[in-house]
């Protein structure tokens, strides 16, 4: 007999709640093929200011399928204490809740109950959850396989001249460990945004909590913002691949064949 709790648990599953943080979610894509005693690929996907992580989980079903992964898409909703907040988790640290650790927390919750390899996964942000899937490198390069970042509206550089969250000064005091940059190094990844990403009023907009003084200086378009985080990231000697997507303004959506082709590659690699 077959208990309802093992059905749910292949192809799209129930959204669940973390057992670090119940207000914290999570749900899945599981290949129906894979067995119990498999090791699959684990693919996180960082959902944005949105929280589209189911839509982000359905639109990779034939991806997760043909490669055989797993799709992990974290939710972290948005008024977790402020009821008008929105952006929590994009600056890692939030009103006491360090979002890393309890992504990192979600994965060995997954990795307890699913077929997956968790040591070192694929890890995907689009905007706001490009935003997330850069700062968390900086933490984490060794849990990381590849990371594909996705359109960040804001990003921080390796720059112990500008403050948190524009670059890194004060990283250490504020998170409690370097950047370990050889770690860095070894991962590959991917900057990827739409050729007709060119909208401002969302991310040059003073004033408001996301902003700080200075971002202006990175570049005026999401596309600009994204060349500075290259140049940036080469001049560390990181391991890149940008890729502009034709005809995409600011889409998840239409990005993620271009992200499937970079996984598909790494997978390949591993």
């Amino acid at each position: 007999m077959t208990h309802t709790s093992t059905v749910y648990q292949r192809g799209a599953t129930p959204i669940f709640a973390s057992q670090a943080d119940p207000r914290l979610h999570y749900c899945l894509y599981v290949p129906p093929r894979l067995t119990d005693d498999e090791q699959a690929p684990l693919v996180v996907i960082q959902h944005g200011t949105a929280r589209s992580a189911a839509n982000y989980r359905t639109q990779l079903k034939e991806f997760a399928e043909d490669q055989g992964v797993v799709i992990l898409t974290p939710i972290f909703p948005a008024g977790l204490v402020d009821p008008d907040d929105l952006h929590n988790f994009k600056f890692i640290e939030y009103e006491g809740i360090r979002f890393d650790r309890m992504l990192l927390a979600i994965v060995d919750e997954v990795a307890a109950r699913f077929p997956v390899a968790a040591e070192r996964f694929y890890m995907h942000g689009f905007s706001g959850g490009g935003q997330f899937t850069h700062r968390f490198l900086y933490l984490h390069p060794e849990r990381l396989a590849a990371a594909s970042i996705g359109a960040p509206g804001r990003i921080t550089q390796l720059d112990d001249t500008l403050p948190w969250w524009l670059g890194t000064k004060g990283f250490e005091e504020k998170f409690g460990q370097s950047i370990d940059f050889d770690a860095l190094r070894r991962v590959p990844i991917q900057l990827v945004v739409g050729s007709e990403d060119v909208e401002t009023w969302e991310i040059m907009n003073r004033g408001e909590s996301n902003w700080i003084d200075g971002a202006e200086l990175t570049g005026t378009t999401r596309i600009e913002r994204l060349r500075t985080l290259e140049a940036n990231y080469r001049s560390h000697g990181l391991d890149i691949t940008f890729d502009v997507v034709e005809g995409a303004a600011h889409s998840g959506r239409k990005i993620l064949p271009s992200v499937e082709r970079f996984f598909t590659d790494q997978l390949k690699n591993r």
